[in-house]
């Protein structure tokens, strides 16, 4: 089983490094590196650039501007291989070594989907905000697809590659989380849930997502409910 790990960046220059050399070290799996950098001003693509240079087996891409994480993920998710797709964000909040018991579920629990959840795991640094947030999101979801989710919107969504790669995703920026699982669920796959490790950073520290992102979340599921 092939595992496609997509990276969206955008100014991530402190951590870059830090994170692709993290998904490499998890080396009992066959995978495959494809990071997109999303019109970085940070310096960021330089160290892409470099480090493409120095191992040819990592796919990066560059995009002359910002369009946001979901645009980023179209753009990678076009070019995976996989079985399966994961989705890595950038920065160190997420753990890789995570991978190894998202896939021993799918392969013993016999489902399509895996979620890592971090409610159902062990989560440090996370704000109130952004806590409350995360739950009434999660709460939205399972009340319009009638399920019972921890975590909706989890980085570590463990998908079909062939799923992935025939998805329309329309939302571009930090949206496409409840519009791809919206699509998940209304395609009838089978999401099951995995606690994993989680390490919240602040927005001084590089953090990007805001209220205002919730806000448009609730409004993509109610959309994503009733389209396609």
């Amino acid at each position: 089983m092939k595992l496609s790990v997509v990276i969206p960046a955008y100014n991530e220059k402190n951590t870059i490094q830090e994170i692709i050399s993290r998904v490499k070290a998890v080396d009992d799996i066959d995978k495959e590196i494809i990071i997109v950098d999303d019109g970085s001003k940070d310096g960021t693509a330089d160290i892409l650039k470099d480090m493409k240079v120095k191992d040819s087996s990592l796919k990066v891409l560059f995009k002359e501007k910002n369009a946001g994480k979901g645009d980023s993920l179209r753009v990678g998710f076009a070019q995976t291989t996989g079985d399966y797709v994961i989705v890595q964000d950038a920065d160190l909040e997420y753990d890789p070594k995570d991978y190894r018991v998202l896939l021993r579920a799918l392969e013993e629990d016999k489902v399509d989907v895996v979620y890592g959840s971090r409610f159902s795991g062990n989560y440090e640094d996370m704000s109130s905000l952004h806590y409350i947030g995360n739950k009434v999101l999660t709460l939205a979801t399972n009340i319009l697809f009638g399920v019972t989710l921890t975590d909706m919107e989890t980085c570590y969504k463990l998908m079909p590659g062939d799923f992935v790669r025939e998805l329309n995703l329309k939302s571009s920026r930090f949206d496409f989380e409840p519009e791809i699982t919206a699509k998940i669920l209304k395609s009838g796959l089978k999401i099951k849930e995995i606690p994993i490790s989680y390490k919240g950073r602040t927005h001084n520290e590089g953090k990007k997502i805001t209220w205002r992102d919730g806000l448009t979340a609730i409004w993509t599921l109610v959309k994503f409910k009733f389209t396609d």
